[in-house]
């Protein structure tokens, strides 16, 4: 085999269309975030300047175009923190793809930035190419300083605004990255208000902090079976979950969009939800470091998951490689019967394979730690999410599901007792659910 080609039986064998998560700086930031998984993953280069090379670079971009068979190319950008390679290594990548893409290919490049240190000459660079920006906010000032500190300690929320108002002032297309931890999963409206109407986005991604500790109490690998004190617990992300899903589908469905949300509609559809961690299967995803190394997935940059390096191997034999393959499999093959038996297990799929390390009730290993909140939310939006997906089928907008949903609401509060079952068919007595809110909505 050409050393520059693959094979076509190994290039059938790998989707037509691939996500790589392209660390160029490694795990070098420029923040000490304290529940940041990727700052341990330092050990893993001692000694590295954490700087990828025009040569990796090169490589990447040319085996990234290679290995697809779809015009339409992701090239997604994350570190660390990736502006710390500075803008002209991302001219250098955009001259690459523009130098080696196939007739009628197309990009789009993201990245996901603390913004702190954005400029003009960044935002005029992301203007220019096009670029979808992910800005990392954990909420209000006194939310987001809990965790998001520079080197020296200190809260990092000014200069995130002062980066959000530079993506504002050049018109970059951007969406809001919110991790939900101990402190702030217990303030969801605070968190979605001020997203909403503060930073103004119309996209949002809540992704929950679960800290596996291991035997030397670090966070290097995927190992372990206790989670650090800024974990998010499990009822606790449900919640959060819940108390947000019903801000929007009560103010904001069609003018906000919530990751999980449209993921959820589209399980609901019987359609693939489009978020990984909610696929029946995995393996498409891959994260490549700083010096060419290919790794299983993002979530999984350790030894045991390394898949090769650009330098020696092509990106798309690494990507169909019996072993890949197999770890993408297992997300499904390692389902324990609890979730298989599960009626939410259509919307779930067992959720991130990084996340299950804790036991069934009948003992068997392999069940998520965040099952309890996602089960209390999916099940806790099935009423409205089939409303949803019955006006989308009617070719109907999804935002009529507002008064539709006011008028069943009015109808449960003047039929259902207190003690009763919450006819939306979450499980909790009506006086915890639904009851509830209509409790807080009439106190304002």
């Amino acid at each position: 085999m050409h050393p520059g080609l693959s094979s076509q039986n190994t290039a059938l064998k790998a989707p037509p269309r691939f996500h790589v998560l392209a660390k160029p700086s490694g795990s070098l930031c420029n923040l000490d975030c304290s529940y940041c998984f990727f700052l341990d993953k330092e050990a893993l280069y001692p000694g590295s300047r954490f700087h990828m090379s025009d040569e990796i670079l090169e490589k990447y971009i040319v085996q990234l175009i290679e290995g697809h068979r779809s015009n339409e190319v992701t090239v997604a950008w994350q570190g660390g923190e990736p502006t710390i390679m500075g803008v002209d290594f991302f001219r250098r990548a955009i001259a690459l793809q523009e130098k080696y893409k196939k007739p009628g290919m197309t990009f789009e490049n993201t990245m996901q930035t603390n913004g702190t240190l954005l400029t003009d000459e960044w935002c005029e660079f992301y203007k220019e190419n096009d670029f979808l920006i992910g800005l990392s906010i954990d909420g209000p000032r006194e939310l987001h300083d809990a965790n998001r500190v520079d080197k020296g300690g200190k809260g990092t929320f000014d200069k995130v605004m002062r980066g959000l108002a530079l993506l504002q002032k050049h018109g970059v297309e951007f969406n809001i990255l919110t991790t939900v931890n101990r402190i702030n999963g217990d303030r969801p409206l605070e968190v979605y208000r001020f997203l909403r109407d503060e930073v103004k986005t119309t996209w949002m991604q809540f992704i929950p902090i679960v800290e596996r500790i291991n035997d030397d109490g670090r966070t290097v690998y995927q190992k372990g079976d206790t989670v650090s004190e800024r974990s998010v617990k499990p009822e606790q992300f449900g919640a959060f979950l819940n108390a947000i899903f019903d801000e929007w589908v009560h103010h904001d469905v069609g003018n906000i969009f919530v990751q999980t949300f449209e993921a959820a509609a589209r399980s609901w559809l019987g359609m693939p939800s489009g978020m990984c961690v909610f696929e029946p299967t995995c393996g498409a995803g891959i994260a490549i470091e700083h010096n060419g190394d290919l790794y299983s997935c993002d979530h999984f940059v350790e030894p045991d998951y390394l898949l090769g390096n650009v330098q020696n191997e092509q990106m798309i034999d690494m990507l169909a490689s019996d072993f890949q393959v197999k770890f993408g499999r297992d997300k499904l093959d390692t389902l324990p019967k609890y979730c298989l038996e599960c009626d939410v297990r259509f919307a779930c799929n067992g959720e991130c394979p990084k996340n299950r390390f804790i036991e069934t009730p009948d003992g068997e290993p392999g069940l998520n730690y965040l099952c309890a909140g996602y089960k209390a939310f999916f099940h806790h939006i099935d009423v409205p999410m089939r409303m949803i997906g019955d006006l989308i089928k009617r070719n109907a907008p999804a935002e009529n599901v507002v008064p539709m949903l006011a008028k069943m609401e009015a109808q449960w509060a003047s039929t259902a007792g207190r003690n009763d079952p919450c006819p939306c068919g979450s499980g909790a007595k009506y006086k915890k659910c639904h009851g509830l809110r209509a409790a807080e909505a009439q106190h304002g």
